[in-house]
């Protein structure tokens, strides 16, 4: 017998989990809303970008969690261990069981470090940096502050990971410090991508290749990092070779921003809810579970082929919102996501490329009065003020702001291009 029970039961306190309770209680007063979520503090992890790069700071990043959930929003401070998705219900670490009328799952993916060979043993130092966790993302800027001269690598795994961009901004930022520090001539700055080119989306990916061009980057597509020596600098790559055997090279490195594997937490992948590729299974469009009516999933979780960014979050939402309440009162479920999401590409210090698309990469922007392929000062300041201020002040805390994205804004740029 369950010892508590919620008509609407969160899994994950994150960008997604705390933004599906604060906006679903402005939508409902009395409704009966619970989130499990062990951790105590909640960070913005787009700003961990521009906190490897020096100029943001872990503090700002930061907040309480108990600051962001609505006061009558039950948080069970607990980790989801197990579901049993038949008798409405969830185990929790503590062997606990919570059921539910409606289950909501985004807990974020995980970080597969183990996945890379020695990673674990030398991350953090021997200039092995990642901006992808807390712990490890201001070391970041001291390898790149400290770095005059040598050799500075940047790797991206396969995919799916959070937000494509993300470890190629790093790599843009960094460079420019080293411009800026008059030290350039004197460092190899290489990409090393386990995919086959710059982005997905080919109308990026060409802006991209210029954005390369112009620092003089080395890139080596198909080359996925799968080991690490930190005691003497050296990365292994797996690749191919010219007769497209596999083989593996080793690269020398002074500094290497590594970019782990990433895939759905292990409890996801071990429950009925999961799809065989580990993440939860839902409808692209309606977010709604393939199986389980009264189960949804948003966030990093799912098998949704957008990109895993919290501007997909802020789009995923109110469809997962309105679609619970549409069940409760009898109504059918709409398909109300287009797969949008949005990457800020950082290209240097003071310019950001707003990439804007949905499904089958699109091009939806949202601003049609600018190029999307653009180096804009206007969306560096959007990056380090305004998209931190409307997560914090808006997204999290339920209100509802849309700017319609089109894909006919740049149907002629895109025509053009091609």
């Amino acid at each position: 017998m369950s010892e508590q029970h919620h008509s609407v039961l969160i899994i994950g306190g994150g960008a997604a989990g705390v933004s599906v309770a604060n906006n679903m209680r402005r939508q409902d007063k009395m409704l009966d809303i619970a989130i499990i979520e062990p951790s105590e503090k909640h960070y913005y992890q787009p700003g961990f970008t521009i906190v490897g790069a020096g100029a943001y700071t872990l503090k700002k990043a930061t907040r309480n969690e108990a600051d962001l959930i609505d006061v009558s929003v039950k948080w069970i401070k607990d980790y989801a261990d197990s579901f049993q998705p038949d008798n409405n219900s969830v185990t929790l670490r503590s062997g606990e069981q919570i059921s539910y009328d409606y289950l909501v799952v985004c807990p974020g993916l995980q970080l597969d470090w183990d996945k890379i060979v020695g990673l674990k043993e030398t991350l953090n130092k021997n200039g092995v940096c990642s901006n992808y966790s807390p712990e490890t993302t201001e070391y970041t800027w001291e390898c790149i502050k400290n770095l005059k001269s040598g050799v500075a690598l940047f790797t991206q795994p396969p995919m799916p990971i959070k937000c494509a961009g993300a470890p190629q901004k790093i790599m843009y930022l960094a460079t420019d410090r080293f411009i800026k520090k008059k030290v350039r001539d004197n460092i190899d700055v290489q990409f090393c991508n386990a995919g086959p080119g710059m982005f997905g989306v080919p109308f990026f990916a060409k802006a991209l290749k210029k954005v390369v061009a112009n620092y003089g980057i080395n890139c080596n597509f198909g080359h996925n990092l799968v080991a690490i020596n930190g005691a003497t600098k050296t990365a292994t790559f797996a690749t191919t070779n010219a007769d497209g055997n596999p083989i593996n090279v080793e690269k020398k490195f002074d500094i290497i921003h590594v970019t782990p594997p990433q895939s759905a937490p292990d409890f996801i992948k071990q429950s009925p809810l999961a799809a065989a590729s580990g993440w939860v299974d839902v409808h692209k469009n309606t977010l709604q579970h393939t199986k389980y009516a009264n189960v949804f999933g948003l966030g990093d979780v799912t098998t949704t082929p957008n990109a895993k960014t919290a501007a997909a979050v802020r789009k995923q939402v109110p469809v997962v919102v309105d679609n619970i309440l549409k069940l409760i009162n009898n109504s059918a479920v709409v398909e109300g996501y287009d797969g949008y999401g949005s990457c800020p590409l950082t290209t240097s210090l003071n310019t950001v490329i707003l990439a804007e698309f949905s499904y089958a990469g699109k091009v939806t922007p949202s601003f049609p009065f600018l190029d999307p392929r653009t180096e804009s000062k206007m969306w560096w300041f959007g990056k380090t003020m305004g998209f931190p201020w409307m997560y914090w002040s808006l997204m999290l805390k339920g209100s509802r702001f849309d700017i319609p994205h089109l894909e006919k804004y740049s149907a002629k740029l895109v025509k053009k291009d091609t």
